[in-house]
């Protein structure tokens, strides 16, 4: 299998992403507990629960930033668990809730930074290389910042320029942990939905945690429902009809009023 463009693999498993009855937590505290999931090409899907459900431990699991204890994670049929971080960078690109402080660090070369698992030990990125973070800058609306210091620079722009890095680091999986939680609300839906037009137009394979259900009833293709460390349900929002998403969402949510506009769903605390 390569071990960058297009990933053909003959023979693959079903989905980009398959996570196979993973195990993860910490010490003798088992947070996530047998999960299985798939994503497939293109698909743009949320990961929702309470807090404390496990969604922020699954996806570091999955990213193998914490090991698992039992199961594997495969990207288009390769097994990618035992992968070192350099290595699973090229497959397997995550966005923390928190990441680290970068101090006398440009917003330009924080976003350069996405290529460091494509280039060979020592070298630098490429002018090529340099011109498409400048653009991505441009899609996330902050050319101008491309020289101000990361580290001055608004929470909320931060993120976009951390999905700028995430973008040009081009692996075929995303995941994403709460990426819109320091932006606005107009900031939200742009991020959101450049994202999910991303995935779809590069056949990528998207899962995002999010704290609101609206906008997962926006933006995703489908959602899964996380309590206990264990997947309850899951909806596939261009087939289910208004009073399964209810049902669904009532398992995590409680007492909750639907509201359909157009074809979308909105939730409301009942």
């Amino acid at each position: 299998m390569r071990e960058s463009g297009g990933l053909d693999r003959p023979g693959a498993a079903k989905g980009l992403l398959n996570l196979e009855n993973a195990w993860a937590g910490y010490g003798n505290r088992k947070v996530v507990r047998g999960v299985s999931l798939t994503i497939e090409r293109g698909e743009f899907c949320a990961l929702l629960g309470l807090n404390g459900s496990g969604k922020t431990t699954l996806l570091k699991a999955l990213c193998g930033l914490l090991p698992m204890e039992e199961g594997r994670c495969l990207v288009d049929g390769l097994d990618c668990t035992g992968f070192n971080e350099y290595k699973r960078a090229r497959y397997i690109s995550y966005i923390p809730q928190r990441y680290s402080k970068m101090q006398g660090v440009t917003v330009l070369d924080a976003v350069l930074m996405g290529r460091n698992p494509h280039l060979a030990l020592f070298a630098s990125p490429t002018v090529a290389d340099r011109q498409q973070a400048k653009n991505l800058l441009d899609k996330m609306g902050i050319p101008q910042l491309a020289h101000e210091d990361f580290a001055r620079i608004s929470e909320g722009q931060k993120q976009l320029v951390i999905l700028a890095r995430t973008l040009l680091q081009d692996a075929p999986v995303m995941l994403m942990d709460e990426p819109d939680s320091a932006l606005d609300f107009l900031n939200r839906h742009k991020m959101l939905s450049r994202v999910r037009q991303l995935i779809q137009d590069e056949g990528k394979a998207g899962l995002v945690t999010l704290h609101d259900p609206n906008f997962a009833l926006a933006y995703c293709h489908r959602i899964f429902l996380l309590q206990e460390g264990q997947i309850i349900g899951q909806l596939s929002l261009a087939e289910a009809p208004k009073e399964e998403i209810w049902r669904c969402l009532t398992k995590i949510y409680g007492d909750i009023v639907m509201l359909e506009h157009e074809g979308k769903y909105m939730m409301l605390q009942a």
